[in-house]
């Protein structure tokens, strides 16, 4: 078999999981023989449309085997993805709920799946952790990301069938980058609302917008910064250079480990291109991190300070 060559196109480079699926990509490349070549969309779906249809139309440049992609925006670009097939080209979506993959795969011999987290899954747990931390309940201020993106509405929604109905949401969005949700955080804080608000925990879909959060609360005039910068805070990912050392260091209460799917949809597609039959979505499991018990056991040793 020839040598396979990937495109993998990715949201952005400034968030920590986007780094760390490059990463797995590249690693997964050398150790598999497979030429990977990594492009970044910079939060704009339609840049990245157009980036992925050079990549398909243009004959001046190598033609991939298979794109791995993560959308940037609301839409996995359905009509790059059928020319992508109609062009022989592999196709498969990370993180994202798409309806033409059975379509693509009856009409064209080429690899066609998606993989992904169990965003649902993820945002229950973080429901959970909400609850552990606050026994007592309480209100959170809950940064979401991008209205168009199925993953934030699936955690979304996760979170909210499982929080106890004495936890209060109030909900903000950013855009998967620490940058955004500082920015966010940091203009809900200069209204008078906020000041007369009163939070007892933070919850961010991502770990690089639960750190936006804290460096807008380090921000705050020295008076009153102490009160935020005592506010537990949580995000999602779970890097282990990441979101599991800020757990470790305690700038974060608790994360969520989502593992890196990049590498595992390399060895996927280099089976079908053996001819393995392939399910035409996977999903990877997410884990709290700490366990929900640990977590527990420290939201009633808070409650026992407090009393």
């Amino acid at each position: 078999m020839k040598r396979l060559n990937f495109l993998v196109s990715l949201t952005n480079n400034d968030n920590d999981y986007q780094q760390e699926q490059a990463a797995a990509a590249e690693k997964a490349g050398r150790r598999l023989g497979v030429d990977v070549k990594i492009i970044h969309a910079n939060n704009d779906a339609l840049a990245q449309s157009q980036q992925l249809l050079h990549y398909v139309q243009d004959s001046s440049v190598v033609r991939p085997d298979a794109i791995l992609f993560e959308p940037a925006g609301g839409t996995a670009f359905p009509q790059v993805a059928r020319a992508a097939a109609a062009a022989g080209i592999g196709w498969v979506v990370l993180n994202h709920e798409v309806d033409y993959i059975v379509e693509l795969r009856r009409t064209y011999k080429v690899p066609v799946f998606a993989i992904s987290s169990d965003h649902v899954e993820v945002g229950k747990i973080q429901g959970k952790q909400f609850g552990a931390l606050l026994p007592n309940g309480g209100s959170i201020l809950y940064i979401e990301g991008p209205a168009n993106s199925s993953a934030a509405k699936e955690r979304t929604s996760g979170m909210m069938a499982t929080k106890p109905a004495n936890v209060q949401v109030k909900t903000m969005r950013a855009n998967w980058t620490e940058d955004s949700a500082h920015k966010t955080v940091s203009s809900w804080l200069r209204l008078r609302t906020s000041q007369e608000s009163h939070i007892d925990l933070v919850g961010a879909q991502d770990d690089s917008m639960a750190m936006g959060a804290r460096k807008a609360f380090s921000e705050i005039p020295e008076g009153e910064r102490p009160r935020w910068m005592r506010i537990p805070i949580t995000g999602c990912d779970g890097m282990p250079k990441t979101g599991q050392a800020w757990v470790r260091n305690g700038t974060l209460a608790a994360t969520i480990f989502i593992r890196p799917n990049t590498d595992l949809a390399i060895e996927m597609l280099i089976e079908a291109f053996k001819g393995a039959t392939l399910p035409d979505r996977k999903v990877t499991e997410p884990e709290s991190v700490p366990s929900l018990a640990e977590l527990a056991s420290a939201g009633k040793l808070r409650r026992s300070a407090r009393v």
